[in-house]
């Protein structure tokens, strides 16, 4: 069972956190907290007065005369770009961009910047910018993209490139054509080399981000074009609004497929929908809660983002990974990154419907019984209206079992975890787990309200069933398919800028504390971007979970796979290292838990500082390496289950 200590232990008070009436004086709380240069934590760290002053400073769109990169700014703000994370570099255009009065962010390296884009974008499925200098800053970016690609993120890179007029030079070394290094992680790229068709190549760019199945879009930017001056709109080629360059039209589905599949679903005895990043981005939660519930389907997500179909519905499997299996019939909405065969853990007899925007990718990886070429919003309001109702108890009954299974299970964890702790003297992850579920969802904190970034490798596997999402963009799932090592500090900046601003479906919860989870490998890729968290107001609870070692550790020790114990020193950290010391030195907060009863009271003060004073928290768990050997520390690390909460790559 969780722990049971007192309420007042166990909760925030009232004043810790953010409800909707509250919203407004939150903001403007944060405003003030910003503008502040009070000294804090007793150190000489303040915020430069510059900061607040540049923020306060109103947008000042330009018109005739413009720059290129003016002219595509003005592109950005007509589309709706939601915001741009960057570092410094590309300054013209990043300026343009900032000037238009797009939300921008600057951080410390391009590569977390274009992960915080990332992560703004599977928490609000908005388009969003990065950008980055050409030479070592674009190449920083890579790893990012490249998991940005396989989230099927709206991403749009922008990078500058040397003057067309320096082609082929030593001329500061950075003479790299960018469109062949992104090529396999992007939709569409272009590098603009004629000056009269820069807004044309806006058009492009945003045609490729808001239609069919998005991915990243790669614009980069000569000098020429970026500073090349328009004295008129008689200068330019193709300068025309966007209902002129793109359609709202979408992909709807033809009668007889919709009626075949209702057909399908009324036949099947156990149906499933599958609902991915489709769903999300084409905003079709009210349409699959009316097709589950008109016909008892159950649902179980995957992608990049959770919370389109709440976990606490009774229809829900997320959390029931038990009755996967029995499904006779799925339905994939919107899956964007297909499984292969085996990979998802239904039956090898289930019939299989796949609803996509793409009818060149229906068929890939995984063979289909129906494909209906659609937008997922379209299918699912078609499919409500044209299934039959129909009442499903056994599968109701089998739901409500399995969840109940995993419960049980999860308590079980908490109980090892509990004596795990107390014979190493350190922090097990299953009592993370149970503790970052006892405060978002177990105290006074509503529980719709705090948006997690879930990240980290082996911790991840116990956090992972134990978080939960209750509306849409709740969960940003952090290592989604690419597996990009430690960008978990980049999503967070991103996914708490789109809290901030009330991007989206964050709309209700501006201005709420975001929560994150991270390994202690992971920290080390992007725990600078604590200053950035820092730095925006951007209040954070980062917990790292810090167990001395690569998650993979056992792979250079004697007994591992095939490797002697000469190689276990790759794998291995110096022991009990001070993560949250970073956190202080960068104008976080800082907790150090290495006992299982003081991690409750710890995060309840980092939620209240975060609510109260919009200040992040670094929460360094110690733990051992060893919680990984099943041998030592049965369960040991976890297995996972697809799809579903368990789920890390689908």
């Amino acid at each position: 069972m969780a722990s049971k200590r007192n309420n007042a232990e166990r909760t925030v008070s009232r004043r810790g956190f953010v409800t909707k009436g509250a919203v407004a004086a939150a903001v403007a709380a944060g405003a003030e907290a910003a503008a502040s240069t009070t000294e804090r934590h007793d150190s000489n760290i303040k915020l430069p007065s510059e900061v607040p002053a540049s923020l306060a400073e109103d947008s000042k769109p330009p018109d005739f005369p413009m720059t290129g990169a003016q002219i595509f700014a003005k592109a950005c703000k007509a589309e709706g770009l939601a915001a741009l994370f960057c570092a410094p570099g590309n300054y013209v255009v990043i300026n343009a961009i900032a000037s238009e009065g797009i939300p921008s962010y600057g951080g410390r390296t391009e590569g977390m910047m274009c992960a915080a884009a990332d992560g703004f974008a599977r928490v609000t499925g908005e388009v969003v910018a990065a950008s980055g200098t050409e030479g070592p800053g674009f190449t920083n970016m890579i790893m990012n993209i490249a998991a940005a690609n396989s989230a099927r993120s709206p991403l749009l890179v922008l990078a500058s490139n040397m003057t067309v007029g320096l082609e082929d030079t030593e001329h500061g070394i950075q003479r790299v054509y960018q469109q062949p290094t992104t090529e396999g992680m992007k939709k569409y790229g272009k590098r603009l080399i004629n000056p009269e068709r820069v807004h044309e190549y806006a058009g492009y760019a945003f045609r490729q981000l808001k239609t069919g199945v998005p991915r990243p879009v790669h614009l980069d930017f000569p000098g020429e074009v970026a500073r090349q001056r328009f004295d008129s709109a008689e200068d330019l080629r193709f300068f025309y609004d966007k209902s002129k360059y793109r359609t709202e039209s979408r992909p709807h589905p033809s009668p007889k497929e919709i009626a075949k599949a209702a057909s399908m679903l009324a036949k099947a005895e156990r149906p499933i929908i599958v609902a991915s990043a489709g769903v999300f981005y084409s905003k079709a939660w009210e349409a699959l809660k009316a097709v589950a519930e008109k016909a008892d389907i159950a649902v179980v997500e995957s992608g990049p983002s959770r919370g389109h179909f709440g976990d606490e519905h009774p229809l829900s499997a997320n959390a029931a990974p038990d009755a996967l299996l029995s499904a006779d019939l799925v339905v994939l909405v919107g899956q964007y990154c297909m499984p292969n065969i085996g990979e998802y853990s239904f039956d090898p007899d289930a019939a299989y419907i796949r609803i996509d925007p793409d009818a060149a990718d229906i068929g890939r990886n995984l063979p289909i019984d129906l494909g209906i070429v659609s937008c997922e919003k379209a299918a699912l309001e078609a499919l409500a209206e044209a299934l039959p109702m129909k009442k499903r108890p056994a599968w109701r009954d089998e739901l409500a079992a399995a969840r109940a299974a995993f419960e049980a299970e999860n308590d079980e964890h908490y109980k090892l975890g509990l004596k795990y702790s107390a014979q190493a003297g350190c922090v097990h992850p299953a009592v993370i787990a149970a503790e970052i579920e006892n405060l978002l969802y177990k105290g006074d904190i509503p529980k719709e309200q705090t948006t997690v970034v879930s990240g980290g490798y082996g911790v991840g596997r116990y956090t992972r069933r134990r978080l939960r999402a209750f509306r849409p963009g709740q969960i940003c799932n952090g290592a989604y398919q690419y597996g990009a090592i430690g960008p978990d500090v980049g999503y967070t900046v991103g996914a708490g800028a789109a809290v901030q601003q009330g991007t989206g479906p964050q709309a209700p919860y501006k201005g709420a504390p975001v929560l994150a989870v991270t390994g202690d490998a992971g920290f080390a890729y992007s725990g600078m971007e604590m200053e950035t968290l820092s730095k925006y107001r951007i209040p954070t609870i980062m917990v790292v979970y810090n167990n001395n070692a690569w998650g993979v550790w056992r792979s250079g020790a004697s007994g591992g796979r095939s490797e002697t114990a000469r190689a276990q020193h790759m794998y291995l950290f110096q022991e009990n290292l001070r993560y949250e010391k970073i956190g202080e030195a960068l104008g976080a907060r800082g907790e150090y838990v290495t006992k299982a009863e003081d991690l409750g009271p710890a995060l309840a003060r980092s939620y209240k500082a975060a609510a109260d004073e919009r200040l992040s928290t670094v929460v360094n768990c110690q733990a051992i390496k060893e919680f990984w050997s099943a041998r030592d520390y049965p369960p040991g690390l976890l297995q996972k289950v697809e799809p579903g909460c368990m789920a890390y790559y689908h």
